[in-house]
Parts: structure tokens; C-alpha cells; sequence
């Protein structure tokens, strides 16, 4: 693999409306990444964000939701794409505990990428707090940021952002390039980081030879997206935030990709933070939240929204459809 690569990013920001913002960044092997200007700041997600992701293994059914500190804690942050519009996001308090499955729901453009941005330390809030395991990650400066969303935070991108011309597997352990900690985490679980991709690969049903051979621009859809969670899991950041992962699915892919998505997520014991206009999914998450309810200014309810705010559900795990045919 290169020593450097440059990834191309098409993000939609999240305000009123749906803008286009496309960044460009060159990753050094093993070094966190810096934006290039204030423009980057208007992206969802960036080139380094590309190459963070990790799991540890296995097939879990419904993780324990730990007691402690949470992963995630928001406290009355605002933010604006430019100075002097509207506020896009108003957030008196929202919080998501270690191993929480959460649904964040809300129509496009509501400002749900916004917020994974935010938490995934794309950008910054003009007010307010965001922390994860506890750092505080709106008093970083951009490059700390990027450093510390290297090692801790997953993402699975609407459009996957898979790196054409990299094998499936060096797709997969690009964020070990970025981040020395989910290195070493990959390399002491399998036996090395090429043999937990494999693993983790093999997990989500994709490692018949044929599969691993072929390129990735060739896999179906609904491969390429779980080769997007093995990339997101691999080195096991203790979050992972999937922005409308499934909006390019049928009904039976999807179904399945939350199946393996879910089982990974607990047996890394990663809280996921899932966000989508389809509000069906909501179900089969410990909590959903809307973005609505989560403002307090227009459109919100001027309060807070408790750790756990919706009651949780047993629910059944659909069976295990996969069309072999399509390898979706």
C-alpha cells in the first residue's frame, strides 16, 4: 500500500436543505490528519474519518448496556455552518451509554449528518460541550480531534467510501495505517491485522475466495457496505456512528446487515449511534431519538432528553435471509 493516500469525500452537511461539500485530504501513514482550511470544517466526514474503523470478532446477540461513564455526552451545544445563520443544531442534553444501540431519526436535512459530525469530531460546536469517553472533544483543536477519532470512532458512510483501486482487505485495514492503537488492538487478535480483516470478513459472511479476490468497485451493494462495517469495526473503537448505511438496500439486505452490524457492535462492546430517515428501523434499537425532540430551540422541546428516554423492548431477531444469489 502507499505511504499516503488521498481520499475524495462527498458529504451532505445537514442544514436546511442538502448541501454538497466534497473534501480533499492526504493521509500520512500512522499520523492523525489536520484540515486543509475552514472548508473542511463543512464536512460530515473527512479522509482520515475515512480510515477509521474496527471490531473484535464473533457474533453476539444483544449487547449489556454498561454502567459508568458514558460513551457519548452532549451538554447545550449549538452549531452553524456560517456565522450569523441560523443555528442547524440546538441541543440542551442528549447522552448514549457504553454498548447503547441508538436510532436518530428525522427527515433529510433535518441535521442528523450534523450531529454524527459533531460527535465524530469532523467539527466543532460554537457553544456548548461534546464529549466522548470523557475527553472533551470541543476543546480540541482540529488536529487533536482527527488524532483522537482515529483510535475511537468507527464510521460506516452512507456511500460506503471505499477506496477503488485497494484490495478488499487493505479497504478494510486502512484505519490501522491511521492509528497506532487500533494497530495494535487488530494485530493482537487474530494473529496479525490481514488475518482479523479476514476474520472480521468472514463474520460478515464474505470470505469465499471468490469474494476476496475481486475488486471492490465489483461487489454488490450490499457487500460493499458490510466490507464498510469491517473497515468501521476493525481495532474495536468504542464507537461506531453509521450515517443512513442502509438507504441503498432492500428490505432482506438490510435486514441481514443489522443482524451481522448488531452482533459485531456487541461482541466489541461499541455503542452505535445509527441515524436514518426510515423510521421502521427505530425498532430494533435500544432507544430511538428524533432530532426534534433532542432541540430545544425551534422545532424542540426546550427540555432534556434522558440517558434512557424511550423505554427499551424486547424484540426478535429476524431470521437469517441471504440471498446467495446476488452475495447479498
Amino acid at each position: 500500500m502507499p505511504d499516503s493516500v488521498v481520499v475524495k469525500v462527498a458529504v451532505p452537511s445537514g442544514a436546511a436543505g442538502t448541501k454538497e461539500a466534497v473534501a480533499s485530504r492526504t493521509v500520512a501513514a500512522g499520523e492523525g490528519v489536520a484540515p486543509d482550511t475552514a472548508a473542511a470544517r463543512e464536512t460530515a466526514v473527512s479522509g482520515a474519518t475515512v480510515a477509521k474503523e474496527a471490531v473484535r470478532a464473533g457474533a453476539a446477540s444483544k449487547p449489556a448496556v454498561a454502567a459508568g461513564p458514558a460513551t457519548v455526552e452532549v451538554d447545550r451545544i449549538r452549531f452553524a455552518w456560517k456565522a450569523g445563520e441560523r443555528d442547524v443544531l440546538d441541543i440542551a442534553r442528549f447522552e448514549v451509554a457504553a454498548g447503547e444501540r441508538v436510532f436518530v431519526e428525522g427527515p433529510s436535512g433535518s441535521g442528523k449528518s450534523t450531529l454524527l459530525g459533531l460527535l465524530g469530531g469532523v467539527a466543532g460546536p460554537r457553544e456548548g460541550t461534546v464529549r466522548i469517553l470523557g475527553t472533551e472533544l470541543s476543546a480540541m483543536p482540529a488536529r487533536r480531534r482527527d488524532r483522537f477519532r482515529a483510535d475511537h470512532v468507527g464510521f460506516i458512510f452512507q456511500m460506503f467510501n471505499l477506496v477503488p483501486y485497494l484490495s478488499m482487505i487493505d479497504n478494510v485495514t486502512l484505519p490501522c495505517r491511521f492509528s497506532r492503537r487500533r494497530r495494535e488492538c487488530a494485530g493482537s487478535r487474530a494473529g496479525g491485522i490481514e488475518a482479523e480483516a479476514r476474520r472480521l470478513l468472514a463474520r460478515l459472511e464474505l470470505d469465499r475466495p471468490e469474494l476476496l479476490s475481486r475488486a471492490v468497485t465489483d461487489l454488490s451493494i450490499g457487500q460493499q457496505q458490510r466490507v464498510a462495517a469491517a473497515r468501521a469495526l476493525i481495532g474495536a473503537p468504542e464507537l461506531l456512528i453509521a450515517d443512513e448505511p442502509t438507504s441503498a438496500l432492500d428490505e432482506g439486505t438490510r435486514e441481514r446487515f443489522l443482524d451481522l452490524l448488531f452482533a459485531q457492535c456487541g461482541e466489541a462492546g461499541a455503542a452505535l449511534l445509527f441515524a436514518s430517515h426510515d423510521t421502521r428501523l427505530g425498532a430494533r434499537f435500544d432507544r430511538r431519538v428524533s432530532i426534534a425532540e433532542l432541540g430545544r430551540g425551534e422545532g424542540g422541546r426546550n427540555g432534556r432528553v434522558p440517558l434512557h428516554g424511550n423505554s427499551r423492548q424486547a424484540r426478535k431477531r429476524p431470521s437469517n435471509r441471504h440471498d446467495r444469489t446476488t452475495g447479498r
